[in-house]
This record gives C-alpha cells, sequence and structure tokens, in this order.
C-alpha cells in the first residue's frame, strides 16, 4: 500500500453549465441512491427555469461524489449520463492514471476510510460539506498499480451479487403486494366492494405518554425516536441512543402505556404512514408526537393487514390529502383516525398472514445471504482501502 493525499491523485474537474436551447436531465444529490440514479427523481428543465445549484457539467468518465456531509452517493459518468445537468452539491474528479485507475477509485470513494475523513474534513455554518481545502487533508491507502485491475474485479463481481441479493428481496416484497391485491383488489378504489371502516372504528388511536429530557437515562430501556423506528423498519436494526430507567418503563407498563404484541406504530413524522408491528420480544418506549400507536384491535381486523395496507397507494394518497396545505410533513392522531379502511373478511385475512409468513421466511434467508455477501464485501473494503 502507498499512502498519498486525495488531492495527489485526483483531478478535480467539471464546468458551469453553458446556455442551452430545449430542456436537458437535470440530476439532483437527491436523485442519486448510493450508486446509481433513480430515474424517477431526475427533473426536466430549461436553462432559464433550472435551479441555481443545476449548474455542473462533466464529461463520460467522470467520477462524482456527494460533497455533503453524511452521505454515501457516487456516480461514474458513461456516455448517456454526460448529458446531463447536475448538482453543485457533487464533486467531479477524474483518477491521476500513473497512481489509481478509474474503477480502483470508484471503490475508494465508496469506502469507509474515505467518507470518515471526508466527513471528518466537511465545514459550514448550517449543511456541513466538503470544500477543495477539505479535500487536501484527506490521506488514502492506494494498493499497487499493478494490482488494481484485479482488486476493482473481484470488488464489482461481488457488489453485483449484493445488487442482484437486494433485487431478490425486492421481488419478494412485490410479490407479497401482489398477493394483496390479488386477494382484496385495490385498496384506492375498493374493486371488491369491501365494507369502509373509519380506523378509529377499528382500534384505538394514540400516542405515547410524554417522556422529558430529565426523564431519560444513559441505559436502561431503549426510547425510540422517529428514526430509531425507522431503522426498524427499513433495515431491522434495532438501535437506539436513548433510554429510560427499568423502574419508569415498569410503571409505565403497570399504567397500560407500553406497546404490546401486535400493536402497530406508525410513523407520523416524515415519510408518513410506515408501519412496525410490536413484537412478542420487544421492550421499549417511543417518542410522543413523532410516533402513533395503534391498539386494541378490533377481533375482525389483523394487525397484519392494516400494515400492508398503509403501504398500499390508496391508504398514502388519503395520507397525502389529508396534508394538503400543510408545509409540514405530519400525521396526526385526528388524521389517522379519519382514514378510510376497507375489511374484508376475517378469513380472507389470515389466509393473506399464511402467505406472508411463508414468503418471510424466503426473506429472512436471503436477508442472511445478503449479510454474508456485505460482510466478505466490507472486509475486502477495509484490506484494500483501510
Amino acid at each position: 500500500m502507498e499512502i498519498y493525499k486525495f488531492t495527489d491523485c485526483v483531478e478535480v474537474v467539471g464546468s458551469a453549465c453553458p446556455s442551452f436551447e430545449g430542456e436537458k436531465h437535470y440530476i439532483s444529490t437527491g436523485a442519486v441512491e448510493k450508486n446509481m440514479i433513480d430515474e424517477t427523481k431526475v427533473e426536466i428543465v430549461s436553462y432559464d427555469e433550472k435551479p441555481s445549484r443545476a449548474n455542473l457539467v462533466v464529461e463520460a468518465g467522470t467520477l462524482l461524489f456527494a460533497k455533503m456531509q453524511a452521505t454515501k452517493k457516487t456516480v461514474l459518468i458513461d456516455d448517456v449520463s454526460e448529458q446531463y445537468i447536475y448538482s453543485t452539491g457533487f464533486c467531479a474528479i477524474k483518477p491521476i492514471e500513473t497512481i489509481i485507475n478509474q474503477n480502483c477509485l470508484y471503490h475508494l470513494l465508496m469506502s469507509d476510510m474515505f467518507l470518515k475523513q471526508k466527513d471528518k474534513n466537511c465545514s459550514g455554518a448550517t449543511q456541513k460539506a466538503i470544500t477543495n481545502a477539505g479535500l487536501k487533508k484527506i490521506i488514502i491507502s492506494v494498493p499497487p498499480l499493478e494490482q488494481q485491475d484485479s482488486i476493482a474485479e473481484k470488488l464489482d463481481l461481488i457488489s453485483e451479487l449484493i445488487k442482484n441479493q437486494r433485487k431478490g428481496l425486492q421481488k419478494l416484497d412485490e410479490l407479497i403486494n401482489s398477493r394483496f391485491v390479488e386477494m382484496f383488489g385495490d385498496p384506492e378504489y375498493n374493486t371488491k366492494n369491501l365494507p369502509v371502516f373509519k380506523l378509529s372504528k377499528l382500534c384505538k388511536v394514540g400516542s405515547s405518554k410524554r417522556i422529558y429530557q430529565s426523564e431519560q437515562s444513559t441505559a436502561g430501556i431503549p426510547f425510540l425516536r422517529i428514526s430509531d423506528l425507522n431503522e426498524r423498519i427499513d433495515k431491522g436494526r434495532e438501535t437506539s441512543e436513548l433510554f429510560i430507567p427499568f423502574e419508569k418503563y415498569t410503571e409505565l407498563h403497570e399504567q397500560g402505556l407500553v406497546p404490546e404484541f401486535g400493536d402497530i406504530l406508525v410513523t407520523s413524522r416524515g415519510t408518513l404512514g410506515k408501519c412496525y408491528i410490536v413484537k412478542r420480544t420487544d421492550n421499549f418506549y417511543f417518542q410522543d408526537g413523532m410516533i402513533s400507536w395503534l391498539s386494541e384491535m378490533d377481533e375482525n381486523v389483523t394487525s397484519l393487514y392494516i400494515a400492508h395496507l398503509f403501504a398500499m397507494p390508496g391508504i398514502q394518497k388519503q395520507i397525502a390529502n389529508l396534508q394538503a396545505g400543510s408545509t409540514v410533513a405530519y400525521l396526526s392522531i385526528a388524521m389517522l383516525k379519519k382514514l378510510d379502511i376497507m375489511l374484508p373478511p376475517i378469513e380472507m385475512q389470515h389466509q393473506f398472514a399464511a402467505f406472508v409468513h411463508q414468503v418471510e421466511k424466503l426473506k429472512s434467508e436471503e436477508q442472511k445471504r445478503l449479510e454474508q455477501t456485505q460482510t466478505l464485501f466490507d472486509s475486502l473494503m477495509q484490506k484494500y482501502f483501510g
């Protein structure tokens, strides 16, 4: 391994967007997910009406990475994407080929070693980001040039495997959604003419008892914020930086103020309406206002059905309509109570639950394989760039 200043290995490139006729694709930092451009988030702009940040043009072969702190977004520009306009929130670089090749640099930009140094050297009063001065402070380990092609090839193969495993998990989720519509119809239009009830008629809608900062502790029972709940829903990670004392939790439990098995927690700030079904093994409390709590389910409805219904476009459109005119994405208890819920026979809900249970087994196996592959990839990244 050789040690270099980052700026000795790359050339900062890119230029301001010249005037153009017609329209072009604009790629904001928000339109990139890790290493892929999300086509659904691409904006079509004219020169006169483009955002002020839409002012970076680059050539094929350029690597872009997001300047903002705590972001992992890297894109390799090809012959098609060089026609686009990019946000000035990206840094555009090319490798100095006598030190590091393009593919190896691409993986280095995604490494923890680079990202941690980037974050450490970010600056700014509000949105911290890396500057050219900050880039000069980054020190990197570079494998021998003659080994870089084989290293990049190996990492490419494992990256592709990880991508395919993630696609497999996504396909299983799509299978569940397809089965839901097949059994219950399209929730947006209630195509099977199922009876409809307000959510407040099918369960108790509320939140937690407020926990003040003075009541929190450094150990004890996890106290979930909205970010912690999202981690559980999206990644299955049961993490928490905040806690409440065991004694406080016991007091709340005795008062019937703690979520029980089968209850549903609903995200009520940020991305609205995401559901988490409480497990038998769960012991936690949660932040009021940011998270809503569905409990005391009617005997004619299952938590699993409600949770999957909330993920469907019909309920999400109802939630969006309730937000009309609001400047902050917030789902209040009053709003939740007003949601229209189509109610299929309980026997059908149980059949759907059995199907989901079988698919979840497949997902669990695929998730384990993905985690093993990711562990291998991370260890190799540490070996080559750590």
